[in-house]
């Protein structure tokens, strides 16, 4: 059987191609993959790169016992930076259900700068007490070193489908009304939004729970990666830490079933 393998963030300057096709026994396992890919890496001494991923199939997060099947698509995903794929933010703030209402969970990426007053004007309604917003912005320095600019990249379709998520979950668990998530692609400026989130709630308390919760979540589990560029050169962000139970760790499947 084939599968498509395809590499995101600073592992597309390490495995190459950085999309590939596959060839696989019947019935073999997201590890079984990631100890072929190694050892390919090992050739050329780059097989520690595989530590500490993740791995998505079809968009979703799977584990070394995972068993593949023709035709899947496997992301290899490095620790990240941290809708409906929107070529426009102007998107959330005209975001409509069928209905004429506004939408409780609204997710875009966009490649275009996010306008943040209207998109938190759309996000308010009357029965909110509070709205609670978090505008993660591009600054000028990172870790002792002047930046010039950053270049945010993603796998979209998980990325939606994982932001889009993370509302749910929110609303579930904080009791709030409405969730915005809208994060930037491309290349940003210094003092440009990358990242907004709107919570919408009748009490301040729960949205301003929820929305800390949600840049917390997002800046580990969305698939989204940073590069920044400095006065002495651009390197990927390393990212925060994958939670327990989401990466996959190529040596410790080698005996995987």
């Amino acid at each position: 059987m084939r599968v498509r393998v395809i590499a995101f963030g600073v592992l597309k300057e390490r495995v190459s191609p950085a999309t590939a096709t596959v060839d696989l026994p019947e019935g073999a396992t997201v590890g079984m993959l990631l100890e072929q890919v190694r050892a390919t890496l090992q050739e050329r001494t780059q097989g520690d790169c595989l530590r500490g991923i993740a791995v998505s199939v079809n968009t979703e997060y799977a584990q070394a016992a995972h068993i593949l099947k023709d035709g899947d698509e496997v992301g290899l995903l490095p620790p990240v930076s941290g809708g409906t794929a929107c070529s426009n933010a102007t998107h959330a703030a005209g975001a409509f259900d069928e209905s004429g209402g506004r939408k409780e969970i609204v997710a875009v990426l966009t490649h275009d700068p996010v306008d943040a007053e209207r998109i938190v004007a759309a996000a308010k309604s009357g029965e909110d007490g509070a709205v609670v917003v978090f505008d993660g912005m591009v600054r000028n320095h990172s870790r002792g070193r002047r930046t010039l600019h950053l270049d945010y990249e993603a796998y979209e379709e998980m990325a939606v489908k994982q932001m889009r998520e993370l509302g749910a979950k929110a609303r579930e668990r904080f009791a709030v009304r409405q969730v915005t998530i809208v994060h930037r692609l491309g290349r940003l400026k210094i003092g440009e939004t990358s990242v907004l989130i709107v919570v919408a709630s009748a009490h301040r308390s729960a949205a301003f729970e929820a929305c800390r919760w949600l840049i917390d979540t997002i800046k580990q589990t969305v698939p989204i990666w940073k590069k920044e560029t400095f006065v002495d050169g651009a390197v990927w962000a390393p990212g925060e830490p994958f939670p327990e139970g989401f990466p996959v760790d190529a040596q410790e499947t080698r005996h995987e079933e």
